[in-house]
Formats: structure tokens, sequence, C-alpha cells
């Protein structure tokens, strides 16, 4: 935490973010936090938005507490948490809550759907197990727990978020899922020939379509997919949901295979639709998906079908190029190496060995790139590289990509390090990202629980959520928003239309438990509950105007 900077006053500065941030893609320079004659300009071009997210906060500091800590004046609802009961037909919250959509009811900012993954199990929902082996009956619930749960919920007439679980559109999708396969790979021996795939698990976070769906991410299927003997290759992909249509369920192979985090979905200035995508394995490499087809916001979700057909890129840092991960350029760039040429007959094969493909073709190794968000302000492209102990990037950072002439369909780009982790910061390990309508970027960090509060990660306490400015007199600065339970990694900030409320999931609160008599953590302490669960809250408090 910055001490010079004056704490009460700071959404004061970031209310004129958004101008500032035009002003500085401008080349114009910077806002020096008073407005002047580039204000106005630049507010009607970027569209952007008065202060919405407002209400002076005053940042806290870290924390070890086994508790959910947020400024003086607001408070949070626990909307559900692993095993609560969501639906009628007795479905449960899964477990590893991680991203969250809010898709609102007849336009409301107060009643609407909730789309939340589930990412891994933990010892609270599964057990412990013994000798490395998971029993016939963890297997199954291991499978269960995982995917995503669509649930209803509301505020109430005292201002608590809850549940409402008598929703006709309130599920569980999962492991057990039948998924519909698109795209190159589908029906290619890559995937022994099959159409359809059994589930969706690992789901990390994830983004909302142009045409109002939810794209999913699977990242860590691995271990998954091995000890439940179901073929490694119909997963690492990307899912689209339709949170108001159950029979809705793809699984997009044109967007590639790989331990996917999240997307962000833009246009192209001709029209054409365009996806960025991180790989969250150390010296893994960044992607994005241009659609052959345009955008027709009248075809509805029809325009589904743009994820089927397009081409995937991979970013090369060194010259600022994004290289077409194409058969053909797979095939020269292995040229003299049979071997390797042998593993890549069609584009199924280059999509469904996406990493190797990607690496084959030029792209650049990172530092476990994780979640992606485009500007809304200017098409910049903002990138959390968590961290990477194989090359002394302990604490991550935040990378900005510049298109060229600011169009996403660019093949083009240039970059900065936007902010860095570390000491000087406040802040390891970035994670999930969103925007407020101020231009200000809300982040999460993703410190290891065999990692929190020891050497030197041990002055960040327990993971947080922060506030960066991107542009003003505080650009570049995290103040401390909030801190979690006992071992947990907050994920998936989401914000209502309106800004007033924002929800946020507590993930594997207490992972280090070993005995389930002696948890770590307790969070969300509820009475008489001995198991820590993760869960999806609600945050409010925030004040509209200044």
């Amino acid at each position: 935490m910055n001490n010079n900077i004056d704490r009460k006053t700071f959404l004061s500065y970031v209310g004129k973010g958004a101008a500032a941030l035009a002003v500085a893609s401008a080349g114009l320079g910077t806002l020096d936090g008073k407005v002047n004659a580039a204000s106005s300009t630049a507010n009607h071009l970027f569209g952007f938005k008065t202060n919405k997210v407002s209400g002076y906060f005053e940042p806290i500091t870290p924390s070890k507490e086994d508790q959910l800590i947020l400024p003086k004046g607001f408070k949070y609802d626990v909307i559900a948490a692993m095993d609560d009961i969501i639906n009628q037909a007795g479905e449960k919250f899964g477990d590893g809550s991680d991203y969250n959509a809010f898709f609102p009811l007849e336009g409301s900012n107060v009643r609407g759907l909730l789309v939340n993954n589930h990412e891994y199990t933990g010892v609270f929902s599964i057990g412990p197990i013994k000798d490395g082996k998971m029993t016939a009956d963890q297997v199954q619930k291991n499978l269960y727990y995982q995917g995503m749960s669509v649930i209803e919920i509301y505020r109430d007439e005292n201002g608590t978020w809850k549940m409402d679980t008598k929703s006709k559109h309130a599920r569980r999708i999962n492991g057990f899922t039948k998924f519909e396969l698109t795209g190159p790979a589908k029906g290619t021996a890559a995937l022994g020939g099959a159409t359809t795939a059994q589930g969706t698990f690992a789901n990390c976070s994830g983004g909302v379509t142009l045409w109002n769906t939810a794209l999913s991410c699977e990242e860590n299927y691995s271990d998954t997919a091995e000890v439940s003997k179901l073929p490694s290759t119909h997963y690492g992909w990307v899912v689209e949901i339709d949170p108001f249509d159950k029979t809705y369920l793809k699984k997009h192979t044109a967007l590639g295979r790989f331990n996917h985090e999240n997307t962000a979905m833009g246009l192209a200035a001709d029209g054409r639709v365009v996806v960025y995508m991180g790989d969250d394995v150390k010296d893994a490499c960044v992607y994005k998906f241009i659609s052959k087809g345009k955008f027709d916001k009248s075809k509805g979700r029809a325009n589904s079908a743009l994820l089927e057909s397009g081409t995937l890129y991979v970013a090369n840092l060194k010259t600022g190029k994004w290289i077409p991960i194409t058969l053909d350029g797979v095939l020269k760039a292995a040229e003299g190496k049979a071997d390797v040429q042998a593993k890549f007959k069609t584009q199924g094969d280059v999509v469904t060995l996406c990493q190797e493909a990607s690496r084959l073709v030029g792209g650049t190794p990172t530092d476990r790139p994780e979640d992606i968000e485009i500007s809304p302000f200017d098409n910049t492209v903002f990138i959390a590289h968590t961290n990477n102990d194989n090359h002394g990037n302990i604490h991550g950072h935040i990378t900005r990509i510049f298109e060229a002439n600011n169009d996403l369909g660019a093949l083009d780009f240039d970059f900065e390090i936007f902010a860095a982790g570390g000491r000087q910061s406040g802040f390891s390990s970035p994670d999930n990202l969103v925007f407020d309508s101020d231009g200000d970027l809300w982040v999460v960090t993703d410190i290891s629980s065999t990692s929190q509060n020891k050497g030197v990660y041990k002055s960040f306490m327990n993971n947080g959520l922060f506030v960066i400015p991107t542009s003003g007199p505080s650009k570049g600065i995290a103040l401390q928003f909030a801190s979690g339970p006992v071992e947990s990694e907050m994920t998936g900030p989401f914000f209502t239309p309106d800004e007033q409320t924002l929800f946020l999931s507590i993930q594997h609160p207490g992972e280090e438990t070993k005995d389930l008599q002696n948890p770590t953590s307790r969070w969300p302490h509820r009475s008489g509950d001995l198991k820590a669960r993760a869960a999806v809250v609600a945050i409010s408090g925030f004040k509209l105007g200044k």
C-alpha cells in the first residue's frame, strides 16, 4: 500500500480514468487528476460513464484472518456454497467455485441467472484420498462436483442476495453432461471419431458472448480424465452453454485445446469475432481466434457458428506478430522432422495438439497467462501473467497489448508491462481481471496455498482483491479492496450491469486440511459446521455518484 496516496479520494482520481486512458492512448499524455479540455471529447468518444463504481472506500491492509474482509461500509452475502441445494430436483452446488457471469432476468439488476464454474474438488467434497488413489465413489463425486452451476438469484427487500431454489432454470452441468463437439476436430481420429463428449470438468474462468451465452474453460483436466478413464482429447476445450436453454451444450474445437483460463470476446474493425485466450501453464502461450464470418446482432444465438470456423493465432512477443496455427504452417516448421510431422495430418490434429503446434510455428512461451480482458475504452488487451518461478518471475505481472490501429483483428501489436507484482506494488500473482466503467482494473491474486504467508510471499498474507487505475496520477498502483479466508483464492469477479453488486467466488478455503476434524479454515463459519466450503458471494455497498 502506498501511504502517499490520499485513500479517501482514491476513487475521485479514478473517476477520471477512462478520459485519461483515452488521452494517453492517443499519445497526448496523461491527465493529472483535474478536469481539462480533453475530458469531454474523450468521454464522448470512449463512452465513459462517470464514476459508476464509486463510494469512497478505505483500502484495507493484508490479513491472515480466516475471514472475507472488506472495506468499511461494504458487506457480503453468501449466495451458494458447496453442497447447498440449488433446485427442486435436489442438485447440489459444486466445489471449487471459480468464474461468475450474471444474466439479468427481464433487464433486472436484482434478479437473474448466475453461472458459476466449479474447477476442482477437495477434501471437503470427496474426502481424503488414501494412498493417492480415489475409490469408485470418489471418482463419481469428483465428476459430479466439477463443471458448472446455473442458479437463479435475487436481492430481497432488505438488500440481501439469495438463491431461488424454485427456479425453472437452476441446474448442474458436470462430468456426466453430454456435449456436442464442433469445429475442425469433430469426428476426427484425434478425438477417436467422436462427435459428442461426456461431461465438462476443470472449469476455470470463462466469458460472456456477444449473443448472451456463457463460455467456460477447461483447464487442468488431465488427472480427472485419467482417473475417470475418459479420453483426454475430449477435454481442454472451450465450452458454450445457454443459461436459459438446458439443451444447448457445445465444445468448440476451433478455439484450440490447452489449459484454458478464460476467454475475452470482442469485434474486429470489419465485424469478425475475436476471442483472446490464455494457457495457464508455465512457459505457455497467448492465443486469439478470429472468426471467418462476421457478427450479425440480428441472428442472436446463431452467431455461435462463428466459433466453428476461423483462424487460431499465437502471439510472438519478440516480433509483435500474431502467427496463424495452421496445418501448412506446422508442417513447414517441422520440415525434416518426420516423427513430428506424423502427428499432424489434419487441422483437427493441430487444434488438438495446440500447445505443441503453437511452439512449432513460433509462439512465445510466457509466464502462466491466466485471465485476459479487453479494455472497454480503447481496445487494449490486458493479460494476467501470474508467475513463473522457472525464470525468477516470482510475483507475476500484467501485460498490456496494443493492437495495430486499435483493431482487435490486427496481426501486428506492441505491448508493455502495465503493472508488476512484488513488494513495491503490494500484490503478488495476479489472476482474474475485470474492468469497471471507469476503466479501473479489478484484480484477484493467486498465491498458492502452500506459499501463502511464507518466505517472499509473507508480506502479502492471504490472497486479495485489488483495484488498479489504468491511467491518471495513481495509474498502476494497487489498492486492496478485499482479503480472503485462510488458504483460499478469490476468483470470478463480475459486476451487475448497474455496478451496485460484485459477485466473487471464494475458492478452496482450508485447502491444506489433512484432518477433517481439524480443518485449517471453517469459512463461511456456518453454525455447527466443521467444513470449509467454496462459495459465491455478493458484495454490496457501492454508491452511485460522488
